[in-house]
């Protein structure tokens, strides 16, 4: 992505921050066991306005400032540790390569952060994120109110910094949109090779793996989120993660999973037969999904509230329900008494960016927003049937879910992840043998 959309994105920041003083830091190295890190990812705040991709950096912006108003601190060169663990950029490469206007070792944060908060009205940080953190901040902010006597001001006044930031990160660039337009391409393709390759007597794990092949050839380092792969009455498990049963014939397999391709996530879920068709009653819930996904994201377009994908689905959901003989009565009676929840307890979509379940307010002064252009979000109906005295056999254990994600354009919507096959013949003839 280029150097000068991260700047903008400062710059941006930085006009809401009169008199004031952002920090930011990177996300922590976590430890796995003993000696062993997990994979490091950037905290998606820090990567936004930085590109920076490594561990223990800040970011500081200070607007105004003489000597420059982007501030990075970060690790030193060290030809020994990256012998070990890999190139750095170094000072050098955080003010050449991420643009920074000056930049300082990390080591030397606690003696050079606290001059940058001297005089300053206000502290734009996100409190609570990193606890740690949170605590040497205020001994920052301590150390330089101690010398009030020498005429010295201490910032009066903490600013979420989540409040501004946020609201940027919903509305996505052409930059951000090429980025997630790769994801879901890439991840549409993994789930096509999952089809293709499901067969009886696999193992769920060996699915995961097909899937996580193709997000590496498709140039993903890693998926945007632990990939759900579940057969059975696994797929009735909304985050089921374990992926370690056999695969039956007859059964569905649900597939949630989507590559993340520098910083942006994909978020595509795919339901289909483990030996390549679908019974009876697979299909009549696997068309009522569907039915109530296409209907969804008709709703998607600008000028729609954020809540009426959600009702759309509500609505054709618990009318098949009733169609289907799973509920009795007033679909109007059903739906205000919630009584569709025993089968679809989730709501139908989420913002989707760099985080999966990305940032930004569902509402603005308690009223569903109103959808514009340039919002992502997933459209994700689903029914999930497990086994019980009063819901017939033939329906057991059927678990469907059909998730896409959804441009808002300014005509209507662009489905990005359009090239994962949902249509029950597309699905079929993809699988045979």
């Amino acid at each position: 992505m280029d150097m000068k959309v991260f700047e903008k994105r400062r710059e941006t920041l930085m006009s809401h921050m009169v008199g004031g003083v952002a920090i930011l830091p990177t996300a922590p190295v976590r430890v796995r066991n003993r000696d062993v890190y997990y994979p490091f990812r950037a905290d998606s705040d820090f990567y936004y306005l930085t590109h920076f991709p490594e561990p223990e950096a800040v970011l500081v912006l200070v607007p105004g400032r003489e000597h420059g108003e982007y501030i990075l601190f970060c690790r030193e060169r060290n030809p020994e540790k990256e012998t070990w663990e890999g190139r750095r950029a170094g000072l050098e490469g955080a003010r050449e390569i991420y643009g920074a206007d000056d930049a300082f070792p990390i080591e030397d944060i606690d003696e050079i952060l606290p001059g940058l908060l001297e005089n300053r009205t206000k502290v734009f940080y996100s409190m609570g994120r990193y606890p740690d953190f949170d605590a040497r901040l205020m001994n920052w902010i301590n150390e330089v109110r101690a010398k009030a006597r020498n005429g010295v001001h201490a910032p009066g006044e903490f600013v979420d910094l989540d409040h501004i930031l946020h609201e940027m990160r919903l509305f996505k660039g052409t930059e951000e949109l090429r980025l997630m337009k790769r994801a879901a391409k890439i991840s549409a393709q993994a789930h096509r090779r999952a089809m293709q390759t499901c067969r009886p007597g696999m193992m769920e794990y060996e699915i995961e793996a097909e899937l996580l092949h193709e997000f590496k050839k498709g140039g993903s380092p890693f998926p945007a989120y632990p990939p759900i792969v579940g057969g059975g009455v696994n797929g009735c498990i909304l985050h089921y993660t374990e992926n370690n049963a056999e695969l039956k014939s007859g059964d569905l397999l649900l597939i949630d999973a989507g590559a993340e391709i520098d910083g942006y996530a994909a978020d595509i879920t795919r339901t289909f037969p483990v030996a390549g068709r679908f019974s009876g009653e697979q299909r009549a819930v696997y068309e009522l999904v569907l039915e109530a996904q296409t209907a969804a994201i008709e709703q998607v377009r600008p000028g729609k509230h954020w809540n009426d994908p959600h009702e759309t689905a509500v609505r054709v959901l618990t009318q098949g329900l009733k169609d289907l003989g799973l509920l009795n009565g007033s679909v109007d009676g059903h739906i205000e008494n919630g009584d569709y929840k025993r089968f679809y307890m989730h709501r139908t979509g989420h913002w989707l960016g760099m985080d999966v379940h990305d940032v930004g307010d569902y509402k603005l002064d308690d009223t569903w927003r109103l959808l514009e252009p340039g919002m992502v979000l997933t459209v994700e109906p689903g029914l999930y049937i497990a086994a019980g005295k009063d819901t017939p056999a033939g329906f057991h254990n059927i678990g469907v879910r059909i998730e896409d994600d959804v441009l808002v354009t300014r005509e209507g919507c662009e489905v990005l992840s359009r090239d994962a096959p949902k249509a029950i013949d597309e699905i079929e003839s993809l699988m045979k043998k």
